[in-house]
């Protein structure tokens, strides 16, 4: 197989899990006593704004507990070092790839970090609480909320996403369900632009079905070891 050129990486929960972060599915899952439409959705934030906005404040405290794993670290190393293209798309909203220094990256659920203008869009770097109310510094109106994007809302940045995967040359999924759209859908886009397909996870995904290659076992193992391979085949 030729040296590939053009790269896309998917990551989801299952990376950040080692560092700590539950994922959202699952037992012990941070849905675990709220339901998904109680915290995660824009009539959820409209009908109990209190409850929405407390419960990222606690997922934005508890990234001070957690660091970057392997996983991360490979990944950051990959971006320093690949002459070719490569974007990082993670679903995860925690900040821990860029901790480890990852840079050509795109958070396409959105950020914990971060605070959304509801009335002008406006995204400002958020690290404190957000009470309901909030005042945007720049239209002047209390509707700051958190920058996620909330089931039935557009994730972000999907005209670059599909550029890049319609550009790929072998695209990645490490630490994913396979079950939320539309990244789960990313594996088929890329074969259709004729990438090679190669799945890092834990378990099969429900999209297994799709990838050329499938390595299941932890990501902190996984990834450096193919990141280790890839830039070795490429000669960095």
């Amino acid at each position: 197989m030729s040296v590939p050129r053009n790269l896309v990486i998917l990551t989801g929960a299952g990376v950040s899990a080692e560092s700590g972060i539950a994922t959202f599915r699952g037992p012990g899952g941070l849905w675990e006593g709220h339901r998904v439409e109680d915290v995660c959705t824009p009539v959820a934030l409209a009908r109990d704004p209190a409850l929405v906005h407390r419960f990222y404040d606690a997922r934005r405290a508890a990234l001070a507990a957690v660091m970057p794993n392997p996983a991360h670290d490979a990944l950051a190393r990959l971006d320093a070092a690949w002459r070719g293209g490569l974007l990082i798309v993670t679903q995860n909203v925690d900040d821990l790839h860029e901790r480890a220094g990852a840079r050509r990256l795109v958070h396409m659920h959105g950020a914990l970090q971060s605070a959304l203008c509801a009335a002008c869009g406006v995204q400002v770097r958020w690290e404190a609480d957000l009470p309901p109310g909030a005042v945007c510094g720049a239209c002047g109106g209390p509707t700051l909320r958190p920058d996620i994007v909330f089931f039935g809302e557009i994730p972000y940045a999907m005209d670059r996403i599909e550029r890049a995967l319609g550009e790929a040359d072998l695209f990645v999924s490490i630490g994913t369900s396979g079950a939320v759209y539309p990244a789960a859908g990313f594996v088929q886009g890329a074969r259709y632009a004729g990438a090679r397909t190669l799945e890092l996870n834990l378990e099969p995904s429900a999209g297994s079905g799709y990838f050329h290659e499938t390595r299941l076992g932890p990501a902190g193992e996984l990834v450096p070891a193919w990141v280790e391979e890839v830039l070795a085949d490429a000669g960095v």
